[in-house]
């Protein structure tokens, strides 16, 4: 890497729900990805919980995020808050 200012390769960014945020300055983020099955070519949903930092506490339940990798923060927090989308209803 020769710029400091770029990376390699980008950091990956994803877009969840908020399903858990009982923890300090941490919040459980379900993401679902939609995948083609091998053999039967069916759609599948899979989701995924991310662990993302949330150093103010401002995220509640319901609220739909946009999430960014980053190096381990904790045992199994690997993510970074980057936007509050929409507000839990």
């Amino acid at each position: 890497m020769t710029d400091t200012t770029t990376r390699e390769n980008a950091r990956k960014v994803r877009e969840g729900l908020v399903v858990s945020n009982g923890m300090d300055k941490t919040a459980v983020v379900a993401t679902v990805d939609r995948v083609r099955h091998r053999r039967y070519a069916k759609t599948v949903q899979r989701t995924t919980k991310l662990f993302v930092h949330d150093e103010t506490n401002e995220l509640r339940v319901g609220d739909r995020v946009r999430v960014q990798e980053t190096r381990p923060l904790s045992k199994n927090k690997r993510w970074r808050l980057l936007e509050i989308l929409e507000r839990a209803k």
